[in-house]
């Protein structure tokens, strides 16, 4: 998508008065209650089954009934599953490609010994701060980073470790 093209989108998602629509806090609340569980259900799953690789197979098919038939019953309705290009393609691919990665390394992590109360925190301490720290690699700011977004990554990473630390036992 060009640049002006997304400056249209996000145009579009103003209300009348010139105001941003909030809608999109929904679906941030959705993902933050269904990664907050998934580490807890991951685990459960994993002790039940027996097997981490069987943990990993119902991870796929769970990946595969959202999200491969869901878009496709979707798009069907909007005229048709066309219009990829080779660069979405591949950049949406190595997207899904990293989840899955980081889904196989939960699962090992807690067939090594990690609980889900020592896992999640430090993935979900960790990973906002590669998150920005990639970003801005690949999106380069007009002008240096506040040196209060160092802060911030002190305060996560200390967050994450007091989480750790004073998790109930």
């Amino acid at each position: 998508m060009q640049p002006s093209a997304v400056a249209t989108k996000l145009a579009g998602n103003r209300q009348a008065g010139g105001k941003r629509s909030m809608v999109w806090m929904i679906f941030t609340l959705g993902a933050v209650l269904s990664w907050g569980v998934y580490g807890a259900a991951l685990h459960k799953g994993q002790g039940l089954l027996g097997n981490p690789l069987k943990a990993l197979l119902c991870v796929g098919a769970a990946y595969f009934l959202i999200g491969v038939l869901a878009p496709v019953v979707a798009l069907s309705g909007q005229g048709g599953v066309t219009g990829f290009t080779t660069s979405g393609i591949v950049w949406a691919g190595l997207g899904g490609a990293l989840g899955a990665v980081g889904a196989v390394c939960i699962i090992y992590a807690f067939r090594a010994g990690g609980l889900p109360a020592y896992v999640m925190p430090l993935v979900f301490g960790g990973a906002p701060v590669i998150n920005v720290l990639v970003s801005m690699a690949m999106h380069p700011p007009k002008a240096a980073p506040n040196p209060m977004l160092y802060l911030g990554f002190l305060l996560v990473v200390s967050g994450a470790g007091m989480v750790l630390y004073y998790k109930p036992s």
